[in-house]
């Protein structure tokens, strides 16, 4: 397995080079809830596995996000869930009474939370202003201090106070998480 390059500088305000406004946003965002952050740099982390040098130099477990859908495409999902559990649909399925889970086409992804597959983050809820995704989220994360997540771009990681998340974060979104409790086993 091929090392992505990671920059080891831990940085805690936004970037000062050129960066896509998406990302820009967050940074934007983050200040002005007054939510601080520790943000690393590297390059792409296509999948959970790539994160976990980025975790330990956060200090971390990093998130696993998912988007999934019904089978009719009409109810959307952002779970999240431990970066180390296997998700298992038929487990949060019966707990949400939606059949037929299944991971979302990127087309609604990219239309709802302005993110691409890669970089699904509870920070693409931003986007959401008419809140069509349902925010799901695992106990289990809640009981960690910090959660590490995407800012809308999966070249950057964050660690922010999950108090932070979901008293700040969630209040101005306006999603209201819905807690599952998934063995994963």
């Amino acid at each position: 397995m091929e090392q992505i390059y990671i920059d080891p500088t831990i940085y805690t305000t936004k970037p000062v080079d050129s960066r896509l406004s998406k990302e820009m946003a967050v940074y934007d965002l983050l200040e002005k809830l007054d939510i601080p952050y520790n943000r690393v740099d590297h390059g792409v982390t296509a999948t959970i596995e790539d994160c976990h040098d980025v975790d330990k130099l956060l200090g971390i477990t990093i998130c696993k996000n998912l988007f999934l859908c019904n089978s009719q495409k009409t109810d959307f999902y952002l779970l999240m869930m431990p970066g180390d559990k296997k998700f298992k649909t038929k487990e949060l399925s019966a707990q949400i009474q939606s059949s037929r889970l299944s991971f979302a086409p990127a087309e609604y992804m990219e239309k709802y939370l302005d993110i691409t597959p890669g970089s699904v983050s509870i920070i693409g809820l931003m986007n959401d202003t008419d809140r069509k995704v349902k925010l799901l989220i695992d106990e289990d994360v809640i009981k960690e201090d910090y959660l590490g997540c995407h800012p809308c771009i999966n070249t950057s990681s964050l660690k922010v106070k999950t108090k932070d998340i979901i008293e700040k974060f969630l209040k101005h979104t306006g999603h209201v998480p819905r807690y599952v409790q998934l063995i994963g086993e």
